[in-house]
C-alpha cells in the first residue's frame, strides 16, 4: 500500500483539491481525481526521499484552528491599520526570526503561516536553514513579534513535526 501511495495525505489532499476545482461531484470526477493522487505523488516520491510524519494529528488540527482564528484577527487589525492610521503612524519593519526548526516541511509550514496571516510576509530563508526574513506592516516593537512568532507558531510546528 505504501508504494501505490508513497504519501498518503498528500493523495488525499489531491482528490480533495481536484474535486473543488471541477466545482461539481461527477463519478468521472472523482476517478480522475484519484489517478492524480496516485500519479503525481509515484512521480515525486524519488525527490522526496525522507517522508515527514506527523505525530500527532489532534494538534496538527489544533493548529490549523489556531491560524484561521489568527487570520481573521490579522484582517480586522490590517482593516483597522489601512482605515485609521495615517502613513506616518505605521512602523514597518524587516525582522530576522531565528528558526530552532530544521524540518523543511515544517519551515515551509511556518513561512506559509506567517505569509497567509494579514500584515507579515515572510520573504527570504537563510542559506544555512536558521533564520526567516519577515516584513510586518506595523511593528512598533520587533522584539515582541519574534517572540511571538516563535512562541505562538514554532513551538507548536515542533510538537507537530518531532
Amino acid at each position: 500500500m505504501r508504494r501505490l501511495f508513497p504519501h498518503p495525505y498528500l493523495s488525499v489532499l489531491l482528490v480533495l483539491t481536484w474535486l473543488l476545482l471541477v466545482n461539481e461531484f461527477r463519478w468521472g470526477s472523482l476517478v480522475f481525481g484519484i489517478i492524480l493522487a496516485v500519479l503525481i505523488p509515484a512521480l515525486i516520491a524519488p525527490y522526496w526521499p525522507k517522508r515527514e510524519t506527523i505525530t500527532s494529528p489532534g494538534k496538527w488540527l489544533a493548529y490549523c484552528a489556531m491560524v484561521v482564528w489568527d487570520i481573521i484577527v490579522a484582517n480586522i487589525e490590517v482593516a483597522r491599520i489601512v482605515l485609521f492610521k495615517s502613513r506616518r503612524d505605521l512602523q514597518p519593519a524587516w525582522i530576522v526570526v531565528p528558526l530552532d526548526l530544521r524540518s523543511p516541511e515544517a519551515i515551509t509550514m511556518l513561512a506559509g503561516t506567517i505569509t497567509l496571516t494579514p500584515g507579515t510576509v515572510s520573504c527570504d530563508l537563510s542559506e544555512c536553514g536558521h533564520a526567516l526574513l519577515v516584513h510586518c506592516l506595523h511593528a512598533p516593537d520587533p522584539d515582541s513579534v519574534v517572540t511571538d512568532i516563535k512562541t505562538r507558531y514554532e513551538a507548536r510546528l515542533k510538537e507537530i513535526f518531532a
